[in-house]
């Protein structure tokens, strides 16, 4: 599962993303901003400390972790939180919970059978499901 995740992802299909952010407190106009970008994602390793990007129009980020530790991570949107990553089987799971809106997103990153990267976000009882084709 790690050697089909690393490499350049393509937003191709969204679904219910600004419910998403309307539920984790992002206003009005980074909701709207947030939901016509089309980013691409990065998955890089090396060793034991992974690097995951964000790339848009918008805004970029590019985050530094290791497994199972607890890091700060100031999101797109500007929310402050506290988050990490696990593997749960074949899925790449990241948690971010948010201290000043007490809410928790869960976002789990799997390979599809057809070679997509979906991406599946809850918060609440909002999920939003971004699938993502590889780049050549």
């Amino acid at each position: 599962m790690v050697d089909a995740l690393l490499g350049d992802w393509k937003l191709v299909s969204s679904e219910n993303f600004e419910d998403l952010m309307k539920e984790l407190g992002v206003g009005l106009v980074m909701r709207k901003l947030g939901n016509t970008t089309k980013p691409n994602v990065k998955f890089v390793k090396s060793g034991d400390e992974w690097t995951f990007s964000t790339v848009s129009t918008l805004k970029s980020q590019h985050l530094k972790y290791k497994l199972d530790e607890e890091f700060d991570e100031e999101t797109l949107d500007g929310r402050k939180v506290k988050t990490t990553f696990h593997w749960d089987g074949n899925k790449l799971v990241q948690t971010q919970k948010d201290k000043d809106n007490n809410v928790v997103c869960t976002i789990t990153r799997e390979i599809t059978d057809s070679g997509e990267l979906k991406c599946v976000a809850t918060a609440g009882k909002v999920e939003s499901i971004r699938l993502y084709h590889k780049e050549q």
